[in-house]
């Protein structure tokens, strides 16, 4: 039987209810997600890296199929407080991480001020250092009230052009549909303009000063096309760190394990 992505899992957090999933047997490997994805990001690598590797996922609160609430609270802080929290669920010492985008901020802030110890860490395309976000994401973080109010149709629109500005090059439409969906409940739409409104780059500037003291081997993958976070940017967080390796995915935008999943395990896999 085909190992698969599922969220068979359920448990209780600080920061709300979240759906889970785990997949094979051998060393830990978690992967973290990031904005607006969902776990479901990492479909097309969990069968794969699950042949020789016991793989955990979860839906961040407010992502997925993870709580979301009016008012809850899902900013960078949390979430990395969160992440804290899963691997003591799971039982985890010192797993292997693997982090995209917002996913790279929850992890560092994990590792780096709540003492989450990783056997080796990879970071691809994320949100680390300052600044970060587009002119749209500030305008509608200024505007939450009023887009929270769109009518469906146009709201459906408006995350389909979001979520397209992260892509050069094509995905399939069932993957951009599964992206899509979460966000087009009620409970979704909310959730979706509340991510806008927390965003504070005051959670990377906490930890950008300790890059130096992450305590693991680290690689970073970068979709050198990325059309929100520019390779450049990848380029000065691995001067930061000042350790491990850097490799940039040619043609690949910023959802390498969507657009290039191949290529993402080809990385993976290598020593």
């Amino acid at each position: 039987m085909s190992i698969t992505w599922n969220l068979e899992q359920t448990f209780h957090t600080s920061a709300g209810r979240v759906a889970a999933g785990r997949a094979g047997d051998g060393p830990d490997l978690v992967l973290a997600h990031g904005w607006p994805w969902s776990s479901f990001s990492w479909h097309r690598i969990i069968p794969e890296l699950a042949k020789n590797n016991r793989v955990h996922w979860y839906d961040m609160p407010g992502y997925g199929r993870s709580e979301m609430t009016a008012g809850q609270a899902t900013s960078l802080d949390v979430q990395g407080q969160v992440f804290a929290e899963m691997l003591d669920h799971w039982g985890l010492e010192r797993p292997h991480v693997v982090a995209h985008d917002f996913g790279g901020a929850t992890t560092l802030r994990a590792h780096l001020l709540h003492g989450c110890e990783f056997e080796s860490y990879v970071l691809m395309n994320v949100v680390a250092m300052r600044p970060w976000g587009s002119a749209f994401f500030d305008h509608v973080g200024r505007h939450v009230e009023a887009f929270s109010g769109l009518p469906p149709n146009i709201h459906k629109a408006v995350v389909e052009a979001y979520i397209k500005g992260a892509l050069v090059s094509d995905i399939a439409p069932e993957d951009f549909e599964a992206l899509v969906a979460p966000w087009l409940s009620e409970d979704g739409r909310g959730s979706f303009y509340r991510q806008f409104a927390q965003a504070d780059e005051r959670y990377t500037a906490e930890v950008e000063p300790l890059f130096g003291d992450t305590r693991c081997p680290v690689k970073i993958l970068w979709g050198e096309d990325d059309p929100w976070i520019p390779l450049d940017r990848g380029k000065a967080l691995h001067g930061l760190l000042g350790k491990g390796s850097f490799a940039p995915l040619p043609g690949v935008g910023h959802l390498p394990q969507l657009e290039a999943p191949d290529l993402v395990l080809e990385h993976l896999k290598r020593d």
